[in-house]
């Protein structure tokens, strides 16, 4: 359920019916968990992030990146330093909101894992969603690598079979076949059709992810990849209160970076 100022709070004429955040909203009123907002905007901020983490993802589907484990990763060199890692740390004097639409404007130029795809995509709608000005202020020491992200996005796992357009779910694989450790899962934006857009697999059914999973298991595998219950979110009421205070200067903490050399890993096995 919704609650806005701690009291319930229903459907509105705000989003037209049948629209992703009139979807987005019928979802969090069927959920048993409380979704609290202190007011209207924190929710609507919400709903255009979410909307546009959807949109993300279908641009990246359309794109021409490439799925390559993070020790092949590839990237334009105007906009990104790539790692020995397979990391992608930002150029100095280039602006965030320019490298981070690249990806999109040049993907033909990208590749990378799942798991680097997820927080692409997240920076991408982030971007969108509070524009570039704020954004450039925000971001201006991007480091991506796996599920590394910069601590204002907050970036966290939740576990709920609850889904809601917009997360980022994780299919895991255990029978995965060793000479392919990167089909150990696949990370997987939720569209709110039916259907999940996974970096190296596509726009798929759940079932279809499912499938394309199993054909990269060991020979003689017996278990079946599975959707789990692991769901990564921003934290959206912090980018909702940064949007709107238009900060003029910013303190960043960045946290200790990983670097696991595992392709693929969903967002609770990556230790920050």
């Amino acid at each position: 359920m919704i609650q806005l100022s701690g009291m319930p709070f229903q459907q509105s004429d705000m989003w037209s019916s049948g629209s992703i955040e009139s979807m987005i909203i019928q979802r969090m009123i069927e959920d048993t968990v409380v979704y609290s907002y202190q007011f209207i905007g924190e929710l609507s901020f919400e709903l255009k992030l979410r909307k546009n983490i959807i949109l993300s993802a279908r641009a990246m589907n359309q794109s021409n990146v490439r799925f390559e484990i993070l020790e092949n990763s590839r990237g334009n060199p105007q906009y990104w330093h790539l790692t020995s890692t397979g990391g992608f740390l930002l150029r100095h004097g280039v602006k965030p909101s320019d490298a981070i639409q690249d990806f999109y404007m040049n993907s033909s130029q990208y590749a990378f894992e799942c798991a680097t795809a997820m927080v692409i995509i997240y920076y991408h709608a982030v971007l969108n969603t509070m524009g570039e000005s704020l954004f450039n202020q925000l971001f201006q020491n991007i480091y991506l690598y796996s599920w590394q992200n910069d601590s204002e996005l907050q970036i966290k796992p939740y576990y709920t079979s609850h889904f809601l357009p917009g997360d980022v779910v994780y299919f895991e694989n255990p029978d995965f076949d060793p000479r392919t450790p990167h089909w150990r899962g696949e990370n997987a934006v939720v569209l709110g059709d039916g259907t999940y857009f996974g970096h190296g697999l596509g726009i798929m059914t759940a079932e279809q992810m499912i499938h394309a999973l199993n054909q990269t298991r060991m020979p003689g595998a017996n278990q079946s990849a599975y959707l789990t219950n692991v769901v990564a979110r921003p934290s959206f009421k912090h980018l909702a209160k940064l949007s709107m205070s238009q900060p003029g200067y910013l303190i960043h903490n960045y946290q200790h970076i990983v670097h696991h050399n595992e392709s693929s890993i969903p967002i609770d096995r990556y230790m920050f």
